[in-house]
């Protein structure tokens, strides 16, 4: 195999990358009266958005169906070649089918079109052929023409694909922005990413309870206090006064600012020697706001109360890391 200099490598990928911006650089032309009309058509849609397409832009087109499920346009992907096999049964008269085809004269998705027009639903086309059989059959065509394909041949799909993506995220991003589409709606269709542990994880969620929860009473020798917080892997203790409220918190740092101050001090009680009136989150608060807390105040640990401030659970950094949140 003939080897190539570096150098020459690094050109050839920089080309490539030149090529794709400037690909994407000139669909601003694009952005006219038929995305306008193709917004209108998509934001008024009170179904779902089909899309579908063949080949590498077809790839693209179940991008593009993701994209606007995951920010609030219910959608879903049709292979066109299924489509004509049983699977246009699944598109609804108040559906809107986005159609991708880069030049526009695709056979199998071109025969959909009648079926299409049939059912009732509407079409927004996205091409790199303004004046193919598919563009003028749409209701609204949007214009993704490149000027060349970054590959050597001019034969594979880059450059237009490239430009494909960007114009179905445009499309994707303004609607979002129509739809007044937030952070919290975003983490409702992703619970299990991070933004949404972050944003929808409650300290009840991740703290330790029941019989993890060190909680001790008031008059609990701190010889007994140690040996929970030991046989519990804890940092610390909670301290409840006669009504079952958070009174303190005893953790290491209490045990050694006391060793020299009291020689008994196993024997002393807990309420002696606590932390009075410690920092506590609520059960109900967000994770991310207890590690704010937690970060804050400089401390490892932290109790969690519920609403009438009894102590139900303990919270740490480390249950945080755990359930992700860091």
């Amino acid at each position: 195999m003939k080897r190539f200099k570096e150098e020459e490598i690094l050109n050839w990928a920089k080309e490539v990358l030149k090529i794709e911006a400037e690909g994407i650089a000139n669909l601003t032309g694009s952005l006219n009266k038929d995305f306008l009309k193709a917004i209108e058509i998509l934001s008024c849609c009170k179904a779902r958005v089909v899309v579908t397409g063949m080949g590498k832009t077809g790839i693209i087109g179940q991008k593009f169906s993701a994209t606007l499920s995951s920010t609030g346009t219910s959608s879903f992907w049709l292979h066109a070649a299924e489509a004509v096999h049983g699977d246009l049964g699944r598109i609804r008269e108040d559906d809107v089918v986005v159609v991708l085809s880069y030049s526009g004269e695709t056979e199998e998705v071109k025969s959909l079109i009648p079926f299409i027009k049939k059912i009732g639903a509407k079409i927004i086309v996205i091409t790199g052929g303004a004046n193919s059989s598919l563009a003028r059959y749409a209701d609204s065509s949007i214009n993704v023409r490149v000027d060349k394909e970054a590959c050597p041949l001019g034969l594979a799909p880059t450059t237009s694909t490239t430009a494909t993506l960007a114009m179905c995220d445009c499309l994707s991003v303004v609607l979002q922005k129509i739809r007044g589409f937030r952070e919290k709606d975003f983490a409702f269709f992703h619970p299990r990413g991070s933004l949404g542990r972050k944003l929808l994880l409650q300290v009840k969620d991740v703290m330790r309870k029941g019989k993890f929860n060190p909680v001790v009473s008031e008059d609990t020798l701190i010889k007994n206090v140690l040996l929970k917080i030991t046989t519990l892997h804890a940092g610390a203790a909670a301290v409840a006064d006669k009504q079952g409220k958070l009174a303190g918190i005893f953790t290491d740092g209490d045990l050694r600012r006391n060793l020299e101050k009291y020689p008994h001090l196993l024997r002393k009680k807990v309420k002696d020697v606590m932390t009075k009136n410690p920092i506590a989150v609520r059960n109900s608060d967000l994770a991310s706001e207890a590690l704010k807390v937690l970060e804050k105040k400089k401390i490892d640990e932290v109790p969690v109360v519920d609403k009438d401030r009894r102590p139900v659970g303990m919270l740490d950094i480390q249950d945080l890391i755990a359930a992700g949140i860091i």
